[in-house]
């Protein structure tokens, strides 16, 4: 019994320890990281969300239909570039309803220098889709990014 005490205090002993040198190595690699240089220019992230269930009960928004819009609305103001990815998605709607949905995700890089001229454009393009498919809104995200490519 006193050897298994002795053993089991030695172990608790030796874990105090290592975990005490937790917040050293931490900060050893946090500032490692720190000195990382940065790469690739300041740009801005905005995704769109577009659901393509109708409020008013008509046929969903089909693949054609979306990529046709991307067409038409979105790349003549983005020429350089974006992603679009299918997903799921859900949200509540103007009368409470939880509304899942097949959805797309339109993803954006633009420079900083052009986020004024870039947000009339994203504006214009949530506008134009509630417009023609009827949705009450386009979901819109924007972050800061390092973009390199």
């Amino acid at each position: 019994m006193i050897m298994h005490l002795t053993r089991t205090r030695t172990l608790l002993a030796g874990a105090a320890l290592l975990l005490a040198g937790v917040p050293t190595a931490w900060a050893t690699l946090a500032e490692a990281n720190s000195a990382a240089p940065e790469r690739g220019a300041s740009y801005i992230e905005t995704q769109l969300f577009f659901g393509t269930a109708r409020p008013d009960g008509g046929a969903a928004v089909t693949d054609r239909q979306f990529m046709a819009f991307v067409d038409r609305e979105v790349t003549p103001g983005f020429p350089d570039g974006l992603t679009v990815q299918s997903g799921r998605g859900q949200w509540r709607d103007v009368g409470g309803r939880i509304e899942k949905e097949r959805s797309y995700e339109l993803i954006l890089l633009y420079p900083v220098g052009q986020a004024p001229a870039s947000d009339r454009k994203i504006e214009e393009i949530r506008r134009a889709y509630e417009k023609e498919f009827g949705q009450e809104a386009v979901a819109r995200v924007d972050e800061r990014a390092r973009v390199d490519f």
